[in-house]
């Protein structure tokens, strides 16, 4: 994720990432600006047309621009919102994380080393493969086991990230079949564990729950019509200056686009999603801080 100073305006409108965007969009832009300059020498100097033979205007395309404005306003509203729930849901996992850590530091005996090395590893396990299982696969590389055979057992499992929260249910009742925790204590640990397994949830929900695509297939095609027939409304006005009037309004609609696209989806490596290895590495750094 980009972290900025939004009182800098210079920085913002020179940054990498809209050379970034304009290199995404190069080959369209490149289309429009040949597919206009083509269009005005056809009709201005094959067909000889001028203003008195062919009046168009941008009526059409003015009340077309409202329509698409409200659809690329929705377009982008739902992506950030999407972008801004899995921002949530991470929150809830750094509160989570740091409520269980604490609690077990109170219920776990200073002496038990064991079990405070075991859940330091584990809790931040957890949150690595769930970061990763929303990027479509764990990297065991990054955990950190707790014994020798973890890894090999959890290589048997498909979703990873379920696996190792039964194992910290499996550990946390062992503490209470051998008194080590109160049947109170239990109660409060089950509920962060809990808690693990519905942000976990609701992250899965926005990773596999796209915008539906009859609604993403219009807004793409309005905006296609939109700016393919645009030259036909200033051709005879403006004359050739209807090539880079044509290529900055498709910069504009089609860059909104493009952010709707990336941010949709918030747990992926793109520029603008979110940071996931800080947070999880942020995680790891106060579970440790606090049991050992």
């Amino acid at each position: 994720m980009v972290m900025y100073n939004p009182r800098n305006w210079i920085s913002i409108i020179f940054h990498a990432y809209s050379r970034r965007v304009m290199a995404t969009l190069l080959p369209v832009i490149l289309f429009m600006l040949v597919y206009s300059a083509v269009l005005c020498y056809i009709m201005l100097d094959r067909l000889k047309l001028h203003e008195a033979d062919f009046q168009p205007t941008i009526a059409m395309h003015s009340l077309l621009g409202i329509v698409l404005g409200l659809f690329l306003v929705f377009r982008t509203n739902t992506a950030y919102d999407r972008w801004w729930e899995g921002r949530r849901m991470w929150g809830g996992m750094v509160n989570s994380t740091r409520n269980f850590a604490m609690k077990l530091n109170a219920c776990l005996s200073p002496e038990n080393h064991e079990d405070r090395d075991w859940f330091a590893k584990m809790i931040p396990n957890f949150i690595f493969a769930v970061k990763e299982s929303l990027r479509n696969g764990v990297q065991l590389a990054e955990l950190d086991p707790p014994s020798d055979t973890f890894l090999n057992d959890l290589k048997k499992y498909k979703h990873k990230p379920n696996r190792i929260a039964g194992l910290m249910y499996k550990r946390i009742n062992e503490l209470y079949r051998n008194n080590k925790i109160t049947g109170d204590q239990l109660i409060n640990l089950d509920k962060e564990l809990k808690d693990f397994i519905d942000l976990m949830g609701a992250c899965e929900r926005i990773k596999y729950t796209p915008i539906p695509y009859s609604y993403m297939m219009y807004v793409k095609k309005f905006v296609f019509i939109y700016i393919i027939t645009l030259p036909f409304g200033f051709v005879t006005q403006t004359g050739y200056m209807t090539v880079p009037i044509v290529g900055l309004i498709s910069y504009v609609l089609l860059s909104v686009e493009l952010i709707a696209e990336e941010i949709e989806d918030p747990f992926g490596r793109d520029i603008n999603d979110l940071p996931l290895d800080e947070l999880a590495g942020k995680i790891r750094e106060n579970v440790k801080e606090v049991l050992l």
